[in-house]
């Protein structure tokens, strides 16, 4: 490793490797929990996850609802952990999402959903983890050690964890197909770090992300990480709810990042980005549709719903680098540490 390189860029790039192992070695328990939920037919499904996690949670959610018409809602931990409440979950599906699966809250939500009627999945990276020993079924993700306190390779495997069930579920081969292309495709856009971008960053202190859909779930996800890795104050919206009062802080040169796929909601997105545009903010879009945004070099993945998956990887390369462009470590965080446990 170069001396000047940052464990969380060494993860970044080990994103396809990773992505690939899963696809051989988590295959064999993803069919055998997607024949378990094909089989029940659920009439809902729950997720149970925080941080990161839950950003996957969500990509989950719209994946579910627009590939097999099951709707997903997101249930917090702390109904079992702290109130203890029964929850009415007969014919249902629960999918907890963790990388460490230690955190006591969620592993108690999961174990009270299996009590209350639900058939109980753990997405985890750890096999062992107490929240493995809580549902019937565990998607090992195989994205091996991760050491930089900030996801990148587990927060990716988390999704194409899921989308291999949803895909298998479904028994979708567009969609299999475009999940055994994604390794190839995501070593290429590790390699995309977006200068512009972080060139109207620059000493900004606030920005938005947005986007749509799945490519929501990829804005939070990017929030997320500007705050964390960066210090830098920064909101996601959906491009649809960012007009309804976010706007009024625009300012001339507020830099506005858009996440676009190529899906049905790519026009939405880009008539917003060049909305914004329009008021003074710098918009940054994935997407060559925009007529007033910048659009950023982007990796397209053959499908639209692996599509934003390619996105946040090389959102990953580019803030890394403006962190150390900020003489930041995204390695340690201030106030945080790797495994969160919290009751």
């Amino acid at each position: 490793m170069h001396p000047h390189e940052t464990q969380m860029r060494r993860e970044i790039q080990e994103i396809p490797t990773a992505v690939e192992r899963l696809l051989t070695d988590g295959a064999d328990a993803i069919k055998s929990a997607a024949l378990a939920a094909r089989e029940l037919d659920p009439a809902f499904a729950i997720t149970v996850a925080r941080g990161s996690s839950d950003h996957a949670c969500t990509y989950l959610k719209y994946v579910s609802e627009l590939l097999l018409g099951v709707p997903v809602a997101s249930v917090g931990p702390s109904v079992a952990s702290i109130y203890g409440a029964r929850l009415k979950l007969a014919r249902s599906l629960c999918i907890a999402v963790s990388q460490s699966g230690k955190s006591p809250d969620i592993v108690e939500l999961a174990r009270t959903a299996q009590r209350d009627g639900a058939l109980t999945m753990a997405i985890t990276n750890n096999r062992l983890s107490p929240l493995a020993d809580a549902c019937t079924h565990t998607l090992d993700i195989h994205a091996g050690p991760e050491r930089s306190v900030a996801a990148t390779k587990t927060f990716v495997t988390s999704i194409v964890a899921g989308l291999m069930l949803l895909a298998e579920w479904k028994r979708d081969d567009d969609l299999r197909a475009a999940l055994h292309h994604l390794p190839d495709l995501l070593d290429g856009a590790a390699h995309l770090d977006w200068p512009e971008v972080r060139g109207a960053i620059g000493d900004e202190h606030s920005l938005f992300t947005l986007g749509r859909g799945p490519s929501w779930a990829i804005s939070n996800e990017a929030a997320l990480k500007f705050k964390e890795t960066c210090q830098l104050h920064a909101e996601s919206y959906s491009s649809a709810e960012v007009l309804h009062g976010p706007v009024s802080i625009v300012e001339e040169g507020f830099p506005v990042l858009c996440f676009a796929a190529a899906d049905a909601a790519e026009h939405a997105v880009t008539d917003i980005a060049d909305q914004m545009s329009d008021k003074g903010a710098r918009v940054f879009v994935t997407s060559g549709r925009a007529s007033k945004a910048q659009t950023i070099d982007h990796v397209r993945t053959d499908h639209p719903l692996t599509d934003p998956i390619s996105l946040i990887v090389s959102f990953y390369s580019m803030v890394e680098r403006v962190a150390t462009e900020r003489h930041i470590d995204p390695d340690t965080p201030r106030h945080l540490k790797k495994v969160t446990e919290t009751v």
